[in-house]
């Protein structure tokens, strides 16, 4: 009774990024779309022997994507936007639908070292000019520039691949839609791996997932209602790769983990009838529990389920009860979006009776795509043994889900080895170097009371009113300014030993005295350092809290070209020493006006990082938030009476399942809490958030209790603050009066109409004026011409606002 063994989809990157570095140079015609292909066949072939060196049973094909898995089922299904649309789809086309352009049409080609951008987990895409090493995971890369071919040349919007930091292109739908199969990618890729001797198991999007996950860009009709002449191409698909041999295809259907609507759920089973074929199907699913959808998945006509038990574990027992005899049950074991070496003795003991009573029809799989993994730990060689030993990068998961396959059928030389790979993990539960007495104590005295300030609210802003002096309409910005390719340059140089501390210090504070002295020429009422010392908002901190391990070549993709590297938490985690103390005080010495402080927040590094396993999403939040507050109170001992904690990932960390939602606000409002509440009443305590809606989330924010909140709402045109007006939020509140993600400098009768328009919703005496977000992306010109007319158009309005009163 062989166990078979598989993965759901291996990074394609490449183990040093060779994909994007490619596909950069072909954006720039340094190389031809000959020359691409090759290096794309080159990896995927590589992919595929790593997996059969390993010994798994199939080999996955059709994970590879030149941008995004599903724009690639979108150009399959022949469903290229119109204005996208030029003949035949061709890989340029593929490209044009992700960047808003084209090799062939577009001449801003050139500028494809950074793509189109998705801010979070919205739907808007942003400009950016970073560098490929700058790992900024506030941003998903962006175009320097636009492409200037107009509005028919746009790109599709961008949206977070479920609850990961992977980002897919929105399919778009309208009511004449129709679906043929128009791109040949999956079935070459599919007769490359045949050839190349692979047991070959095709990858594919399901058709509900593929109608769920993109938008109608019409009114008046459901997307659901295309799903019958959808149909039709996966029949056709199905069939054709029937004729290439293919015994079993991975259907992918992500959403039946979510809780769907009736009509969703309703729809899978006429969908898999319909397209059933001489192909048996191994229906997928990844991400949460499927048990809610469980009775009406065991009715398909599919052949197999695959079920996430890294996210899920305790579905296993009621999937296995009710799975229909004649299927394949795939347990999705080894964890395929994080970097922790697999518990394998323990996922052996977990799957040994499901072995006794399925037999050869359990099989043995990654929990979701590999890609979301970094490719080779081996590439790590600076990593301690210890830590080492800690991780398994995709190439090492591979192994994992061989090993336990092995040990599965009952080889006692796979047990052993079992055994011993997991002693190690084991050890590491006891150490005192990664549970750390000092810390627990702390955690354990946490109180409610801990989390709440010494004086409500407007107790509060009576004495911040006193200290900080500001005046109606008070103008700030963000936190950060242009980081210039000087900055970069220097940071390079220090990094690789070139600039000693002191030269690199010295040179830091040479771009904060800039800084300063601009925001003092434009006026500003509350200035920034600029963060020149940050390549990244959560990679700073990350790098200066004990319990962090960065890497080098830690990489995974985000979409397209675009990759990051995420820290990885490893042990409890604490601060040693002040971190942006030295910093915030060298600027505030440089000026008589207030200097904000500017700090990443808890739930945003633990978004932002692979964290542990060991302990609970809740417990590194807290860990965080003791280390930040233990900042927060450095900072205002040192005079900086303004402190920002920046939360942008506060709404995506949410759960798949709304009724989780609840548990997840409440524990993540009191690592915030915990964070400010150090700060004395006189100290004004900001947070910044960028997301497309508040209403959802709206009471959430109001219990940050910050004392200001600085949001994005120029592209809404302030439609966004009507959640804080229905709710009647209590505090300030500071509406982005300009697009930072645009090179158009506003005007500044623009500015004045939208704080007008603010200012109708929210009284003017809780109004901040200041830009949407950072200005990290931006050069100095078109940033120090912004300010001038937001300056400008906020104090036309106190004069106006003061004569009136």
């Amino acid at each position: 009774m062989t166990t078979k063994t598989h993965i759901l989809g291996y990074p394609r990157i490449g183990e040093n990024r060779e994909l994007k570095f490619t596909l950069e140079k072909y954006w720039r015609g340094e190389v031809s779309q000959a020359e691409l292909k090759s290096v794309g066949s080159e990896l995927r072939n590589k992919n595929w022997q790593t997996q059969a060196d390993a010994g798994l049973d199939f080999v996955a094909a059709g994970d590879f994507a030149w941008y995004d898995h599903v724009l690639t089922t979108t150009l399959l299904l022949g469903h290229v936007p119109k204005r996208h649309q030029n003949g035949f789809p061709d890989l340029d086309t593929l490209f044009k639908v992700g960047r808003g352009q084209s090799q062939a049409s577009c001449d801003c080609s050139g500028h494809a070292a950074s793509d189109m951008t998705k801010w979070f987990n919205t739907n808007k895409q942003h400009k950016s000019g970073i560098s490929e090493d700058e790992n900024l995971n506030e941003f998903v890369s962006c175009l320097d520039k636009p492409c200037n071919k107009g509005a028919d040349a746009a790109p599709s919007s961008l949206s977070k691949w479920f609850n990961t930091n992977y980002h897919y292109i929105v399919p778009e739908f309208s009511k004449d839609d129709s679906f043929e199969v128009s791109w040949p990618q999956l079935f070459e890729e599919v007769n490359e791996a045949v050839k190349a001797g692979h047991n070959v198991k095709p990858v594919l999007l399901g058709p509900l997932s593929y109608l769920y996950l993109g938008k109608e860009v019409e009114e008046g009709f459901d997307r659901l209602s295309l799903l019958p002449r959808l149909l039709t191409a996966y029949q056709a698909i199905l069939a054709k790769l029937a004729k290439q041999g293919v015994e079993w295809v991975q259907i992918d259907e992500p959403i039946l983990a979510l809780e769907l609507d009736k009509p969703w759920l309703d729809s899978f089973k006429l969908a898999y009838q319909v397209i059933r074929s001489d192909v048996k199907v191994l229906l997928t699913t990844y991400f949460d529990s499927v048990v809610d959808s469980l009775d009406k998945i065991v009715e398909l006509a599919v052949d197999g389920l695959h079920i996430d038990l890294s996210a899920s574990p305790e579905q296993l027992e009621q999937v296995a009860a009710k799975l229909p005899s004649n299927w394949v049950l795939s347990a999705g074991v080894v964890n395929g979006r994080n970097v922790w070496r697999a518990d394998l003795s323990a996922q052996l003991e977990l799957l040994k009776p499901i072995k006794e009573k399925l037999g050869d029809k359990l099989w043995v799989a990654s929990s979701c795509s590999l890609l979301h993994s970094p490719v080779d730990l081996n590439l790590e060689p600076a990593l301690s043994d210890e830590v080492q030993s800690w991780f398994a990068f995709a190439k090492q998961k591979v192994t994992e889900v061989a090993l336990l396959g092995k040990a599965l059928d009952g080889s006692q030389e796979a047990i052993l080895a079992c055994d011993t790979y997991s002693a190690l993990i084991q050890a590491r539960k006891t150490a005192t170097h990664v549970n750390k007495p000092q810390v627990q104590a702390r955690l354990n005295n946490i109180t409610q009371s801990l989390t709440e300030r010494s004086a409500p609210y407007a107790e509060r802003a009576a004495h911040q009113n006193e200290v900080l002096g500001l005046p109606l309409f008070p103008t700030t910005t963000i936190g950060s300014f242009p980081q210039t390719s000087e900055i970069r340059v220097q940071r390079s140089a220090y990094r690789s030993g070139k600039l000693s501390e002191q030269e690199y210090q010295t040179a830091l504070k040479g771009h904060i005295a800039d800084a300063v002295k601009r925001q003092e020429a434009l006026d500003l009422d509350v200035l920034v350092h600029g963060e020149a010392e940050r390549n990244d908002m959560v990679e700073y901190f990350a790098e200066n809290l004990a319990g962090f391990q960065t890497t080098k070549f830690g990489w995974v993709q985000s979409y397209g070209s675009r990759c990051v590297k995420p820290a990885i938490v490893v042990a409890d985690i604490e601060r040693e020493k002040p971190i942006t103390v030295e910093w915030s005080t060298y600027a505030q010495s440089l000026t008589s006006k207030q200097m904000k402080g500017m700090l990443t927040g808890p739930v945003t590094i633990l978004c932002w990082t692979f964290p542990r396993e060991d302990i609970t999403r809740k417990q590194i939040a807290d860990q965080l938030a003791l280390a930040l507050r233990d900042e927060v109170s450095d900072l205002q001992d040192a005079g900086i009476n303004i402190i920002q904690i920046d939360e942008p990932a506060i709404r995506e960390g949410l759960p798949l399942k709304k009724r989780d939602h609840k548990a997840y606000l409440e524990w993540a409002v009191d690592a915030f809490k915990i964070s400010a509440a150090s700060a004395k009443p006189e100290t004004q305590i900001h947070t910044h958030m960028c997301y497309s809606e508040f209403n959802e989330i709206i009471d959430s924010v109001s219990a940050l209790d910050a004392d200001v909140i600085t949001i994005e709402t120029s592209r809404s045109n302030m439609e966004l603050l009507k959640a804080f007006e229905e709710f009647n939020y209590p505090n300030e509140i500071g509406p982005g009066v300009y697009d930072i993600h645009s090179p158009n400098i506003p005007t500044k009768e623009w500015i004045e109409g939208l704080i007008n328009k603010a200012a109708e919703k929210i009284p003017a005496q809780r109004l901040w004026v200041n830009p949407d977000c950072g200005l990290k992306t931006r050069n100095w010109q078109e940033t120090e011409a912004s300010l001038a007319n937001m300056v400008l158009a906020a104090k036309q309005l106190r004069k106006e606002h003061t004569e009136e009163a």
